[in-house]
């Protein structure tokens, strides 16, 4: 009986400078295809007795459209990089998603948050010490979010979508509509406050 052809990737990304502990990490990602599917593979690494060893092994799928795009940046303030990739794309491009993985620094090891491509163009915001997304469709909204466990957890909003309304969420998800005015319009606005409201100049 032959045995199975292991595929060759057709992305691979290395870093062992930025990612986690500096010089201590490694990750690696590497994009598959097989037939008519897409997978990617993310081994992430630690060293030890000057030799990687392997901590976290993920394996997720991926659509035909982008190259992953890996990016390295700390999201969460630690000063300790975290990893992001792009598995879909959506709304045209506008919508961008990328699953995050954060650096665990007490256990060495990555945690993915399992639903960060439900948001996408997701960015830190140092102004609120948080992460906040970017959502495009008819009109759009930018959603405020903290990093629970392994999720986001959103706990306030700002949509435009006939007129602006500004919402916060409590720690069990109910909502509460703290500011509406349906005389604004804007074609687009991605806000870093939400109270006092408060524009990006760029992101």
């Amino acid at each position: 009986m032959p045995i199975a052809e292991i595929p060759l990737p057709e992305e691979i990304f290395i870093d062992s400078t930025h990612i986690g502990k500096k010089g201590h990490n490694k990750i690696e990602l590497l994009k598959y295809r097989i037939s008519d599917s897409n997978y990617v593979v993310i081994n992430f690494y630690t060293k030890s007795a000057g030799k990687w060893k392997l901590q976290n092994k993920f394996e997720q799928d991926k659509d035909d459209v982008l190259s992953c795009e890996p990016e390295i940046s700390d999201f969460n303030n630690d000063k300790l990089n975290d990893f992001t990739y792009v598995p879909a794309l959506a709304a045209r491009g506008a919508n961008k998603i990328r699953r995050l993985f954060i650096y665990d620094i007490k256990k060495d090891q990555l945690i993915y948050i399992k639903n960060s491509d439900e948001y996408p163009n997701l960015l830190y915001n140092n102004q609120l010490n948080c992460i906040d997304a970017f959502l495009v469709y008819g009109g759009c909204e930018t959603v405020f979010l903290k990093l629970q466990g392994d999720s986001l957890k959103e706990f306030a909003s700002v949509e435009l979508s006939d007129g602006l309304t500004v919402t916060t969420y409590d720690s069990n998800g109910r909502e509460k509509v703290i500011y509406r005015n349906k005389k604004i319009r804007g074609s687009y606005v991605r806000y870093k406050n939400y109270k006092p409201l408060k524009e990006y100049e760029d992101y």
